[in-house]
């Protein structure tokens, strides 16, 4: 019989970690006698980062002294203590290659449930000092995994474990945990997971993510089920030359530029929302410029549209707007990007205010396109009629729809501006209107704008009850950082490294305005871009998340470790890969 060697318990505390505070409840401390087992955790226990680890579906964490014993060998240590990698529950039996998703447990008087592996990040790689341990726990298939209680009761070392009920479709621990982080997300095992009703959620979230993504685009590479970077390659890799064809005023501080083939040939259509990246020479002695623009147009016109505001000490705006003519030639990426118009029957929101309109109005011209039988909701906010661009064109393509509604709200109002012809309310859009215009909460959300108008909107709609996979959103510039358990401090502007002459290939950081030659002092493009205040996402720092993943718009990298599971063609893992030429991040 399986056996409950030890319970192990710690609150959240704060430590020290490369010179940041790691707020982690994964130091857990052997107690002696009974311990109550309740619905979210152990009595005396906590977890610090609730969005990772702990609520009802991760209530305990259990790990085998069989595998204590297989790292004692591999890495080659004799300090381990009960508690080591996090854990609960240190048991005798159950091992990961056995135990399935859905199994019940009666360890003393409580009952219990398997719900998922191990969520593997970088704190487990703090506590066990060596920041391998993400991925090594996944790549040896150990990863432990998660109980939630069912029966409130009482737990104690010396207590057996019995088998009261086995999970539908006997899928183990390691199984499940390959599926999701390795290669080979075959399409039948992922339907098989699915039909685990024992399943936490977010595991559930990313196997419904990774099974679309599969009876999808065939072309369509990465992990969908870890990262939204995750999509079809790029038509091409870096930049190529494109010309102008057309240049538009589309309001008083906005241009539209339509780009071609210089032989005229058409270009590889795009996915409605997807941007483009410019690298820009405004003068011959001064550095190249990267800038990212949405497309606005129709995404399979055989040519791209971007369309750019002016803004005040805006250099890459300043000189698309001045200097610019039709028959110049810019260097332009292929379209990227992963805020697209998802495949569907549902209702669509398209809701955005200024030039945020310009991605979401791609989308619209795809929906209007092929007549779209969806609910579909336009929804501008613009200061007034002088600075609402593509007020006739959204229009018109609102027209083609049969089951359409169309919104317009003016914050200040010219005299000449008509109430009811130009605009719909004035005002701001807001949740309040929403749900007075009957815009229903189970809607596929689209949202652009500036960026207090996507906080606003992201806070209400998700207090509304509007699911997070429904919730999209291009944000213009760097996006926020996310990194877990890290006491937040006050952002920083990117900026170069002091004092340091970097030899190494300049680093191009193309949403934050910044070029900086790599220096080898740095283990990773992450720890490179956080020297430089560039805002960056990451949980495991190994290569198994996927997180940190964005687009490489060009330039050639090497990994150091290898990922577990390569990224998207044409995109980059920063958290363990080094530049081999000089790069181009969209960061």
């Amino acid at each position: 019989m399986a056996k409950l060697l030890a319970v192990s318990v710690g609150l959240p505390q704060n430590i020290q970690w490369r010179g940041e505070t790691v707020h982690t409840g994964i130091w857990k401390h052997q107690v002696q006698g009974r311990r109550a087992a309740r619905r979210l955790n152990l009595e005396g226990d906590g977890q610090g980062d609730l969005a990772g680890h702990g609520g009802e579906q991760r209530a305990v964490m259990v790990y085998q002294i069989d595998s204590y014993r297989y790292w004692e060998r591999t890495l080659g240590r004799s300090d381990f203590t009960f508690g080591q990698f996090g854990e609960n529950f240190t048991i005798e039996g159950l091992p990961d290659d056995e135990v399935c998703i859905g199994d019940r447990y009666r360890i003393g008087s409580a009952l219990f449930e398997v719900t998922q592996p191990r969520v593997t990040c970088y704190r487990v790689g703090i506590r066990m000092n060596d920041p391998r341990m993400p991925a090594l726990l996944v790549a040896h298939h150990r990863p432990g995994f998660y109980l939630r209680v069912l029966e409130e009761g009482e737990v104690g070392a010396g207590d057996g474990i019995v088998k009261v009920a086995e999970g539908p479709e006997r899928f183990t621990v390691v199984d499940i945990d390959a599926l999701l982080y390795l290669p080979g997300h075959r399409p039948d095992q992922l339907q098989r997971a699915l039909r685990i009703p024992a399943l936490s959620p977010g595991w559930r979230g990313s196997f419904q993510a990774l099974a679309a993504q599969e009876a999808g685009n065939a072309s369509t590479a990465g992990n969908r089920g870890l990262s939204r970077a995750a999509g079809p390659p790029p038509a091409w890799p870096g930049f190529r030359p494109l010309r102008v064809a057309r240049v538009e005023r589309e309001s008083a501080g906005v241009i539209s530029l339509t780009l071609e083939s210089e032989d005229g040939s058409a270009l590889p259509p795009a996915l409605p929302g997807q941007f483009l990246v410019l690298r820009l020479r405004p003068t011959a002695n001064m550095p190249v410029l990267l800038r990212n623009y949405s497309m606005s147009g129709a995404p399979d016109a055989g040519t791209y549209r971007v369309s750019v505001k002016q803004q005040v000490n805006g250099r890459g705006s300043t000189f698309l707007s001045t200097r610019v003519k039709r028959g110049d030639v810019l260097e332009v990426s292929a379209p990227r990007g992963s805020f697209t118009l998802q495949p569907g029957e549902g209702p669509v929101v398209l809701l955005s205010a200024g030039i945020g309109a310009t991605p979401v109005l791609a989308m619209l011209h795809d929906l209007a396109a092929s007549r779209s039988p969806r609910d579909v909701w336009w929804l501008y906010g613009a200061r007034n009629a002088a600075e609402h661009p593509f007020a006739r064109e959204a229009r018109d393509l609102a027209a083609a729809l049969p089951r359409v509604r169309s919104f317009v709200a003016y914050s200040r109002p010219a005299p000449q501006d008509r109430l009811g012809k130009d605009y719909d309310v004035p005002g701001r859009l807001s949740l309040k209107v929403l749900q007075q215009l009957g815009v229903p909460h189970q809607a596929d959300f689209y949202l652009c704008g500036p960026p207090a108008f996507l906080r606003s909107f992201t806070q209400d709609l998700t207090s509304w009850g509007v699911a997070s996979g429904r919730l999209h959103q291009e944000v213009f510039g760097p996006e926020e950082s996310v990194t877990p358990g890290i006491s937040r401090a006050p952002a920083q502007r990117p900026h170069p490294l002091a004092g340091v002459a970097s030899p190494g290939p300049m680093v191009s950081f193309g949403r934050s305005g910044l070029d900086v030659p790599w220096s080898p002092a740095y283990q990773s493009l992450l720890e490179f871009a956080e020297a430089c205040d560039v805002p960056v996402k990451w949980s495991c720092r190994t290569g198994v998340c996927h997180m940190c993943e964005c687009a490489l718009i060009g330039g050639a990298v090497r990994y150091d470790p290898e990922p577990l599971d390569p990224p998207a063609e044409g995109n980059v893992l920063i958290c363990c890969s080094h530049p081999e030429t000089e790069v181009e991040l969209d960061l």
